[in-house]
């Protein structure tokens, strides 16, 4: 699935599918041509026509009814890594680990609940996630967190955002040309190193976070307490009932 994206940097082929090729978007991922775990495994690549139903364990395996949401998935093969898929972490310091990203928040500053969102600003699902989690900006805190993950601008675009005077505008805007396959945000020729060193830091955490896809969210379920992390865009409904709020 194409893309469009601004200036002259090449298109690699990323995997980026909702439930069908060209149309409406559904829930899904985003992943580059190689993750870092297909590579550390030597998996066979697949093309963006092929898709993998997957079921993300979100490591509420005391909450029954909030085990697994089904995700649909492309250019990455269907199975986990080995263990946890948390490189060795307890769910809570997944949840500590995540906490130490640089983003913008979004929803109430002081509330008890806070969602981790690991975005690329190429990915259209990270698109939808944004516009579902609209509806809940009263009541959950939602920290967004770029990274470079996809595309050669995704450090800049998302560097751009973290730098504006409004992140959630810029966000915004960003989002809705992305949507309308415009690429994108522009990038102002005099970002701050800084904002360039945090979407490199928070890249560096999804790494350690052995994320596949983007975007990856990682949350606490403020009813049940219980910490997980999933892959992928979900809905309205599905945000609330996970995070609990």
């Amino acid at each position: 699935m194409g893309w469009p994206v601004s200036g002259s940097h090449p298109r690699p082929a990323i995997g980026c599918l909702g439930g069908h090729n060209g149309g409406e978007l559904g829930a899904g991922t985003c992943t580059p041509p190689y993750s870092w775990r297909r590579i550390a495994r030597h998996a066979p690549t697949f093309s963006s026509r092929n898709c993998t139903v997957k079921r993300r364990d979100f490591a509420l395996r005391t909450l029954p009814a909030l085990t697994a949401f089904g995700l649909v998935a492309c250019g990455q093969p269907s199975a986990e890594a080995a263990g946890n898929g948390n490189g060795g972490l307890t769910s809570k310091a997944v949840y500590d680990l995540a906490a130490t990203g640089n983003g913008f928040t979004t929803g109430p500053v002081m509330a008890a609940n806070t969602m981790y969102v690991f975005f690329d600003t190429t990915c259209p699902h990270c698109a939808h996630l944004w516009a579902s989690a609209k509806p809940l900006q009263g009541k959950l805190k939602i920290v967004w967190m770029p990274v470079a993950y996809l595309r050669p601008q995704s450090l800049t675009q998302g560097a751009a955002i973290l730098s504006a005077a409004n992140p959630a505008a810029a966000m915004e805007e960003n989002e809705t040309l992305l949507l309308a396959r415009k690429g994108g945000i522009s990038v102002p020729g005099d970002l701050p190193e800084a904002a360039l060193a945090k979407v490199k830091a928070n890249t560096e955490i999804l790494r350690k976070l052995q994320a596949e896809s983007v975007p990856l969210i990682v949350f606490r379920n403020g009813k049940s307490g219980v910490f997980g992390k999933t892959e992928g865009a979900l809905e309205t409904g599905q945000l609330a009932e996970m995070t609990g709020v």
